[in-house]
């Protein structure tokens, strides 16, 4: 019984020998096939059923809601053009609000954010938001009314909530001219708070401001390296040993790295400045969000499709209308790239998760 037992496991040997040592070889150093973790993202991954002009996103955990929130500018992308001239479409909106349940992959509409403050025809514009010590906090662009250009004050206002939903007027900030946009909030280090943002009366340059508690600012002016090059909607986060910023230039996203959040160094070449291949993607993106998760970050950013070839000067409905966008960052080198034409395979992990 024992020679038979031996005989059967020698000729198993033999057949699949080969088989496994090319299976135990791959996995002694990793299956560089295997796709990453998560569902792949929609392409294009969120359209406002609204107004079809959702710009501008943010990305954070609902902690009581346990499902992530995309919070962002809409403009009136579908209103005929008799009912809005010049950029009034880009005016008279509040921000949207969509939610995911599958880590980032697909998202539904959910409404708009109920922030109650002013009268009259108001503009929200970039959502900046940020949980600390069980609240959201949001720094919010207000446009205190619906203009066809863009000669007009502009300030940034702090609300809070603690359900995303609901928001409370705190204060309007201090900043360095009646004109700022694009705010972006991060916690250092040491735990104080860093603020950038657009400064629009000095040729749309970057400034900065700090706080001991999310409530109160002191300007610090303008941002060295950074402020010099025109730009907006500027995007601060931390991963794989350093501070990253990524600005929209209007060319794609120009990419900024700092050693200590305050000097920074330009990288050449920008990011999503040649057209993808995607649906809704053929054209550069702008305005974007980092979502870090992990060892993974991904960039959350929008386009407007009808913007290119023979059509791209037009000021129709295909031209207005945006949607947004994921793809996920790659960093080698000491520098971040990214593939917008390949699949986003996307798990976001909510913060409880990975700490």
């Amino acid at each position: 019984m024992k020679t038979c037992v031996w005989k059967i496991c020698s000729l198993v040997a033999l057949l699949c020998g080969p088989f496994l040592l090319a299976y135990s070889s791959r996995n002694a150093v990793g299956d560089q096939t295997a796709a990453p973790p998560g569902k792949i993202a929609a392409k294009p991954l969120f359209r406002d059923p609204v107004f079809d002009g959702a710009a501008d996103p943010v990305v954070i955990w609902n902690r009581a809601g346990k499902k992530w929130f995309l919070l962002y500018t809409n403009r009136r992308a579908n209103a005929p053009a008799a009912d809005a001239p010049g950029v009034s479409w880009v005016h008279g909106t509040r921000i949207g609000i969509a939610q995911s349940t599958d880590g980032g992959a697909t998202w539904s509409y959910r409404g708009t954010a109920d922030i109650r403050y002013g009268d009259g025809e108001l503009t929200h514009w970039a959502p900046e938001v940020v949980y600390h010590e069980g609240v959201y906090h949001m720094y919010l662009t207000l446009v205190p009314g619906i203009f066809t250009d863009w000669n007009h004050p502009r300030d940034i206002l702090h609300l809070t909530s603690k359900d995303l939903l609901a928001w409370k007027y705190e204060s309007t900030l201090k900043l360095s001219s009646d004109r700022v946009i694009d705010a972006c909030v991060v916690r250092l280090p040491e735990g104080t708070w860093r603020l950038w943002y657009n400064n629009e009366r000095d040729r749309k340059s970057i400034y900065y401001a700090d706080s001991r508690d999310l409530y109160r600012w002191e300007d610090r002016g303008k941002v060295t390296g950074v402020g010099e090059r025109p730009g907006e909607g500027p995007k601060v986060f931390r991963w794989k040993g350093y501070t990253w910023m990524i600005v929209d230039v209007w060319q794609g996203l120009g990419v900024y790295r700092s050693d200590d959040a305050l000097t920074w160094t330009v990288q050449q070449g920008n990011l999503l400045e040649t057209p993808g291949k995607g649906a809704d993607d053929e054209v550069k993106g702008g305005h974007a969000d980092v979502v870090v998760t992990g060892d993974r970050a991904f960039l959350f950013y929008f386009t407007h499709p009808g913007r290119r070839g023979a059509d791209a000067s037009k000021d129709g409905y295909e031209q207005r209308r945006s949607s947004i966008q994921v793809t996920e960052l790659e960093y080698g080198t000491g520098r971040l790239t990214c593939n917008r034409d390949q699949p986003t395979h996307i798990l976001l992990q909510p913060p409880e998760v990975q700490k």
